[in-house]
């Protein structure tokens, strides 16, 4: 009986690119299995981090997170659910309703940032890391 077996991949090989893939793939998949656990998706937690200063507007709130209203809307739908963000009425303009972090929301954006690390495996404890791929980042969008 012969037993197929596909060899390891020779990751040396592997054009750069390929390899930001493979890894930005890997670290999304860990990174949305993580925020399932404490109740949240990518979207819920960009809002979170986004109110950790002070509470906003619907529309502001989404203005800063580079997403439609109606995209805002359906995440703020489901963090208020999960009691991690309440909407009231702006007292400077009834009209208007603010969003603000609960205690809850703020327990969990916390514990999302400490998870972080180990999911890169210790990478993102390494400053020259991150700083790394902030550098690529701003170089690759703005076209240097």
């Amino acid at each position: 009986m012969t037993v197929n077996t596909i060899p390891e991949p020779d990751l040396g090989s592997w054009p750069t690119g390929r390899l930001l893939a493979v890894a930005a793939r890997l670290v999304e998949q860990r990174w949305v299995a993580e925020l399932a656990g404490l109740g949240l998706t990518h979207a819920g937690l960009i809002a979170l981090h986004t109110l950790r200063d002070g509470p906003l507007p619907q529309r502001a709130l989404a203005q800063r997170c580079q997403v439609t209203d109606q995209t805002m809307s359906r995440t703020l739908d489901r963090l208020t659910k999960a009691g991690f963000v309440t909407r009231a009425a702006d007292p400077a303009d009834g009209r208007r309703q603010l969003t603000r972090l609960t205690a809850q929301g703020r327990a969990v954006h916390e514990e999302a940032v400490r998870a972080e690390p180990a999911l890169l495996g210790g990478l993102g404890e390494d400053d020259s890391f991150r700083a790394g791929l902030l550098a690529l980042i701003t170089r690759l969008s703005t076209g240097d």
